[in-house]
C-alpha cells in the first residue's frame, strides 16, 4: 500500500481532510512504495466528509486496440499454501502473477495493516527484503496515534467498544502491462469498504475505486512486490442503492468472508 508526504506521509493526511487529495505523482521509489491502503483510507474518509462527488471518472489512456481479457476461470486453481494468513505459492506465470497481486492487495487493504505486529508480518511477507526494509520505517511513522483518531480508531489501532472498523478491499480485474521471467507489472482495478460501522460513527463505511499497481519480481519460488503505487478509479456511477443500517454492515463484515482469486 504507498503513504506520501513530505517524508514519504506527513502533510498529505492532513492535506487529504481540508482539500480534495492530490493525485500520486511518482516522486521516487522509496516514497511511492510507502502510498497503499493509508492513502485510500484517507481518500476515502475525506471522501465521506464532503459527501460524495458529481463526476464518475473514466479509465485513463484507453486503448481501443487492446480488447479486454474478462476475468473468468481460465483452468488455474487457487493456490492452497500460505504464509501469515495470506494465499502465497503462485506460479512462475502470467496468471500467477495475477493472482498474487489480486490477493496481494486484499491482504494489504484489510485491517491487519493497523496492528503493527501484524503489518510487520505481511510487508515480509509480500515485499522483497529490500522494499520491506525501505518501507516499514515511514510505514511506522504513518500509523500513527494521530492518524488512528482520524479514523476514529484507539491509540492502539482499534476499533472503540461497540464500533467495527471496516477496511476490505475487493479486486474486480487484473491486466498485466509488461511481463518476463524475473518480473511482471500487474494493474488491480478494485473496489473497497472504508470507515467505521457503528451508530456513534463519524465516518460511516463507504466505498472508493482504485487502481493498484504492483511490480513484482520472482524470487525463485513466489511473486514478491519491488514497488507499488495507485491511482483513483475509473469510478461508476453511483447507483440508488438504500444505505444499510451500522448494525448491518458489521453483521454482513463479521459474517462473509473473503476469496483467494486466482486468474
Amino acid at each position: 500500500m504507498s503513504i506520501g508526504g513530505e517524508d514519504g506521509y506527513g502533510d498529505d493526511v492532513v492535506d487529504a481532510y481540508d482539500e480534495p487529495r492530490r493525485p500520486p505523482v511518482r516522486v521516487g521509489r522509496s516514497m511511492v512504495t510507502v502510498v497503499g491502503v493509508v492513502v485510500l483510507l484517507i481518500a476515502a474518509i475525506a471522501f465521506a466528509n464532503r459527501g460524495g462527488g458529481d463526476g464518475a471518472p473514466g479509465p485513463d489512456g484507453a486503448n481501443a486496440e487492446s480488447s479486454a481479457r474478462p476475468t473468468a476461470p481460465t483452468g488455474e486453481r487457487p493456490v492452497d499454501t500460505e504464509t501469515d494468513g495470506v494465499p502465497t505459492g503462485f506460479p512462475r506465470t502470467e496468471q500467477g502473477a495475477q493472482s498474487a497481486a489480486a490477493n496481494y492487495a486484499v491482504a494489504l487493504g484489510g485491517t491487519g495493516m493497523f496492528d503493527t505486529e501484524r503489518r510487520h508480518l505481511l510487508v515480509d511477507t509480500l515485499y522483497t527484503p529490500e522494499a520491506a526494509a525501505r518501507i516499514k520505517g515511514p510505514q511506522d511513522e504513518a500509523y500513527s496515534e494521530e492518524f488512528f483518531a482520524r479514523l476514529g480508531l484507539t491509540a492502539d489501532g482499534e476499533a472503540p467498544a461497540g464500533m467495527t472498523f471496516v477496511s476490505r478491499t475487493i479486486p474486480v480485474g487484473t491486466k498485466v502491462t509488461e511481463y518476463g521471467d524475473d518480473g511482471a507489472t500487474v494493474e488491480v482495478w478494485y473496489t473497497s469498504l472504508i470507515g467505521m460501522a457503528g451508530e456513534e460513527s463519524t465516518t460511516p463505511v463507504t466505498t472508493t475505486w482504485k487502481t493498484w499497481t504492483f511490480d513484482l519480481r520472482w524470487n525463485g519460488s513466489d511473486w514478491k512486490i519491488a514497488d507499488d503505487s495507485q491511482k483513483d478509479g475509473p469510478a461508476p456511477v453511483p447507483g440508488d442503492d438504500r444505505a444499510a443500517t451500522a448494525e448491518d454492515i458489521s453483521k454482513a463484515v463479521e459474517e462473509y468472508g473473503g476469496f483467494t482469486y486466482a486468474r
